[in-house]
């Protein structure tokens, strides 16, 4: 693997074969059994929700360190050898279609786990949200394809969410953690991992973005009849327009050809803006999180925020190219050596505990070995 600790995840088609999976499993539940044993299930969302560790994980269980498979992988492992009753603790959702049946799975989990039903609505808002959040709020050309929500049984919660772009065969996986989310729409990440950077991508939930989340709720609650005069204008000369607001991204968009983020939409949903309207949003979350309100009407919003009224969202795109950690030449900011080593400590700990055999062990804490940058291992 690269030394500086970035993550490529190059996107990958195809099914790991079966004698891959069932050895993973395996390793995966004795490790995940030691771990939260050992330091408890908070714990064990807190380093499940850091991509140092998860890709760590993959690495140790045996799947490629770069692939894109590995977040599904290593959560369908997890999900199916993870016990409610052994581990207090669970895994809903999944790839493609078992991503929405995710609200009913935390319905049966909380129902095993004694949560009120307050609680349970909680947590399925929790998960509702943060795929909501990452396909609307923050447009860099990535759909959610994966979902995995895992819930402890304190109530404490961790998502794993990951989104492919075809046009350039990446994917980019989003890491929550219920600990770190005081606000579901204000960088409620715990990291954002992924290879291609866009030079401009709207991104509702950074704290520059707040004067347009204020704006875009005010419009919402505006009749749609008001909206469309503000956006048939808008529309017809957003890119000459755009470019005298954004000069240092004129062109930009054009040249990457993945997604059109200057472009004022032509597919806002205007019935939902319509209920939107009846609704009267308090706040901007209850604007995204109105059923309906998809990326077009996001992005609509924000134009006619930026263009009309002067309330710039960030065009800063959030994904995070290293580790939480860090890189070893100091960019973006140093390695913070003592939490990597403790994280390393915590898997070769729980390899070395595991009730698999001496050859297994070794294997995986050879992979472990390669894994672990050379400036870490040597200090």
């Amino acid at each position: 693997m690269q030394r500086s600790g970035i993550a490529r995840l190059p996107l990958h088609y195809g099914k790991a074969p079966r004698w891959l999976t069932a050895r993973m499993e395996k390793l995966a539940k004795e490790m995940a059994s030691i771990i939260i044993s050992e330091y408890g299930t908070d714990e064990f969302l807190k380093r499940i929700s850091d991509p140092f560790w998860f890709q760590a994980l993959g690495c140790v269980l045996g799947y490629d360190w770069h692939s894109s498979g590995v977040t599904t992988v290593v959560t369908g492992a997890l999900k199916r050898v993870i016990s409610p009753e052994e581990h207090g603790i669970a895994l809903c959702g999944g790839k493609g279609r078992a991503s929405r049946q995710t609200p009913l799975e935390i319905g049966d989990i909380g129902e095993r786990f004694g949560f009120t039903g307050g609680k349970v609505e909680a947590l399925q808002y929790a998960s509702r949200m943060s795929a909501k959040v990452d396909n609307a709020a923050i447009q860099a050309g990535y759909h959610l394809y994966h979902h995995a929500f895992l819930v402890a049984e304190d109530g404490n919660w961790a998502v794993i969410q990951q989104g492919m772009c075809p046009e350039d065969r990446t994917a980019r996986r989003f890491h929550w953690l219920s600990e770190n989310a005081k606000s579901l729409i204000v960088e409620p990440h715990n990291a954002i991992v992924g290879d291609a950077k866009r030079e401009i991508a709207l991104d509702m939930t950074a704290k520059e973005s707040e004067g347009c989340r204020k704006v875009s709720t005010d419009l919402a609650k505006e009749r749609p009849e008001k909206i469309m005069r503000l956006v048939v204008p808008a529309r017809l000369g957003s890119q000459k327009s755009l470019g005298e607001w954004l000069p240092e991204t004129t062109g930009t968009a054009a040249k990457q050809g993945l997604v059109d983020v200057l472009s004022m939409p032509r597919n806002m949903n205007w019935k939902a803006l319509q209920q939107v309207y009846e609704f009267q949003p308090t706040n901007y979350e209850e604007l995204l999180a109105f059923k309906g309100v998809g990326p077009a009407t996001i992005r609509g919003l924000a134009l006619v925020a930026e263009l009309i009224y002067g309330e710039k969202p960030s065009w800063k795109d959030p994904v995070k190219y290293s580790f939480a950690y860090g890189g070893k030449d100091g960019v973006p900011y140093p390695v913070d050596r003592i939490a990597m080593d403790q994280s390393i400590q915590i898997l070769r700990q729980a390899i070395q505990e595991s009730n698999i055999g001496d050859k297994d062990k070794t294997q995986s804490l050879q992979r472990l070995r390669r894994y672990v940058p050379q400036d870490v291992n040597h200090h």
